[in-house]
């Protein structure tokens, strides 16, 4: 590749808009590329790995930021180098064990994976902006990891002091920050401002867990794919006959439709072990490898369901000339007279006073489990959020699990107690897990519903949650019996579709952003090259609350504190997957907590939230308040009678540290 190619692939994947990397940046990037042997996608992929990890914005190629990222690159090669060596030591007969030596006299090798508190993580949005250069050069240029987890062995770390977290109600980032922040009213609003509509069939998830049957789950798993094959046929108007089977020997192109799957059962997806799994009705339930040589760019993880044209001239890969789009499904609307019934309830209702100000704007909260550090039960974090809940008087409160952490050391140990004010009102016999929610949760829920009563609580369970039976994904409501819930407060299934007035919601408590993030396969230029935006758009694309199939192997996802640090994983109940599709329209808005940092972002046209986690295993976490201001109906574009809800124009997402 000539020089100027090379400067024309580093501008495209490198530059913002039109604007050309200056020459000093341009040099600096070839550096590193003759000095590590990457390529320019390569190149890219690790800047955007490092970015992540350093949370710092990938548009900002400053000089300084890159050589900070080379410093890292060095560094990391540097301990891999270096854990090879000791491997080889170790296999020797004759050689004598040695500790690894680290400068500064680390004679136990334990700094050698320090990591200083906040490492790694920078605040996007702060009282003072701060620029992704500044954040660097405060942050180590490598971020070892796991010395907690030594030390912790050794009873080095102090009880984590919720009291003494640092940069409390700080502002993490800011989506739509040209709209004003809502002024928290006087006192309460005298009713509801939300009308909650059930989209899913909550029934349906009360299905009988730990029965799952391979006929059943097959047949989902294929009725998957003949469902897309029908929608690839209307949106892009193709005949009957343009569609075959990808395992098939013949010369004439086709459309196949199919499901991504990977040759092995073990190993992350990789072009060489990329294969299309074909519906019994399209292919004979075939899998066929794939041949991607002569596209320019691809996305793809295990289960993603694909339409793919192609040919199989030699019966044994299909050559992939072009990746078709899916149809998306529509966006959310309602009728002209349904919206002012809304803008109406929120202004107070029929009976409220005449007013030429406009209502005030809907404010919601969305935070994620767990709600409290490893090191206690006192869910802090849960009760510093319930009263900034109540001192705005937020319309709502959304609580994803898990609540009573079956990965916590304390529950899985079963060694804790109660608070003392609580045990004379207790029998240690009789007590269960709804006893400890009914004394350690619900109060400071109950406080809440009592400072504002007008409130809606929802609370959405998780596969880790120990009050839970219902102990797979899609996942059934726990019940309330005995848990002291007030009345405000509704406990719904996970996944679920709801609308809360006209606002479209969807959730899901699971983390599917980190495993598809974790399985997925990128190569050459993909269509959405930010790695945040791209695993949204899957959902989004899938119409699935969790399109990856098979999930993340357990032993693989972030580590927890009980025991090995293995969690229970997705949990996937495939015979009712059915029950995680999204429901007719595309929501307004998807929350998708996750151990990724926290976002807030615009996907083809639906508001994507990641509050984070309220509770970190060592501290304080994050969780998003969402203000949503009524809508102008004067100025909206009818579409056969219906109006497009656009909340991702009218909503302002602030992510915020508790």
């Amino acid at each position: 590749m000539s020089d100027t190619d090379i400067i024309a692939e580093l501008n495209e994947q490198f530059g913002s808009g039109n604007k050309k990397l200056e020459a000093d940046v341009v040099a600096e990037l070839r550096s590193i590329m003759r000095l590590y042997q990457l390529s320019v996608e390569d190149l890219f992929f690790k800047w955007e790995s490092y970015c992540i990890k350093m949370d710092i914005d990938a548009a900002q190629t400053a000089i300084e930021t890159l050589r900070h990222f080379k410093q890292d690159l060095h560094d990391t090669l540097e301990r891999t180098s270096r854990s090879h060596v000791k491997i080889k030591t170790e296999k020797g007969v004759s050689a004598t064990p040695r500790a690894p030596r680290v400068s500064g006299g680390d004679v136990f090798g334990m700094l050698d994976s320090l990591t200083t508190p906040g490492a790694g993580r920078a605040s996007k949005v702060g009282a003072k902006r701060t620029s992704a250069v500044t954040r660097v050069k405060v942050e180590p240029a490598s971020s070892p990891v796991k010395l907690a987890d030594q030390l912790d062995s050794l009873g080095a770390i102090p009880p984590s002091s919720f009291n003494d977290r640092a940069n409390a109600g700080e502002t993490v980032e800011i989506l739509n920050d040209q709209l004003p922040a809502a002024e928290p009213p006087i006192a309460p609003f005298s009713e509801s401002r939300i009308k909650l509509t059930a989209a899913s069939d909550q029934k349906k998830l009360g299905y009988k867990p730990l029965a799952m049957k391979a006929s059943e789950s097959s047949e989902i798993l294929d009725d998957r794919i003949d469902d897309f094959v029908s929608l690839v046929m209307q949106h892009h108007r193709l005949e009957e006959s343009a569609f075959g089977s990808a395992a098939s020997q013949s010369t004439s192109e086709i459309v196949a439709v199919g499901r991504i799957a990977s040759d092995s059962s073990e190993g992350k997806l990789n072009a060489a072990s990329l294969v299309l799994e074909t519906s019994r009705r399209m292919g004979g339930g075939l899998r066929v490898p794939l041949n991607v040589s002569k596209l320019k760019g691809y996305q793809f993880f295990p289960g993603q369901i694909v339409a793919l044209k192609g040919v199989n001239s030699s019966g044994h890969e299909f050559t992939i000339h072009q990746i078709l789009d899916l149809p998306l499904l529509p966006n959310a609307a309602s009728t002209p007279d349904s919206l002012s019934a809304h803008i109406q309830r929120l202004g107070g209702g029929p009976d409220a006073m005449d007013s030429d100000s406009d209502p005030a704007p809907l404010n919601v909260i969305f935070a994620s489990g767990p709600y409290t550090a490893d090191d206690n039960l006192d869910f802090e974090p849960l009760k510093a959020l319930c009263n900034e809940a109540a001192d705005i008087y937020v319309d709502a409160l959304v609580l994803t699990g898990p609540f009573i952490d079956v990965e916590h050391p304390l529950i899985a140990s079963g060694d804790f107690d109660l608070p003392e004010e609580f045990l004379s009102s207790i029998d240690p016999d009789t007590a269960t897990m709804s006893t400890v929610f009914r004394y350690l949760i619900s109060p400071p829920l109950n406080r809440l519903a009592s400072a504002n009563p007008s409130i809606t609580i929802l609370l959405i369970p998780s596969v880790r949650d120990v009050l839970d039976k219902h102990v797979s994904w899609p996942q059934d409501a726990f019940p309330r019996r005995e848990l002291g819930l007030p009345k405000a407060a509704k406990i719904i299934g996970n996944p679920m579709t709801l609308s809360m007035n006209e606002i479209v919601l969807g959730i899901s408590s699971q983390d599917v952003l980190f495993e598809l993030r974790h399985e997925e396969l990128v190569g050459g230029r993909p269509q959405e090259p930010r790695l945040l935006e791209r695993a949204c758009r899957y959902l989004v694309e899938q119409r699935h609350y969790f399109p990856l199939f098979p999930p993340t192997d357990r032993k693989k996802l972030p580590k927890t504190g009980k025991g090995d640090g293995v969690g229970p994983g997705a949990v996937l109940d495939v015979g009712y997957l059915k029950l995680g599709e999204m429901v007719n329209v595309r929501p307004d808005v998807l929350v998708v907590p996750s151990s990724l940092p926290p976002f807030a972002k615009v996907v083809e046209s639906v508001l994507v939230i990641n509050p984070g986690y309220l509770s970190k295993r060592r501290g304080a976490g994050t969780f998003a308040k969402m203000t949503v201001y009524p809508p102008d109906l004067a100025k909206q574009e009818q579409t056969g009678g219906m109006l497009a809800h656009k909340i991702f124009e009218r909503a302002r997402v602030e992510i915020t540290r508790i």
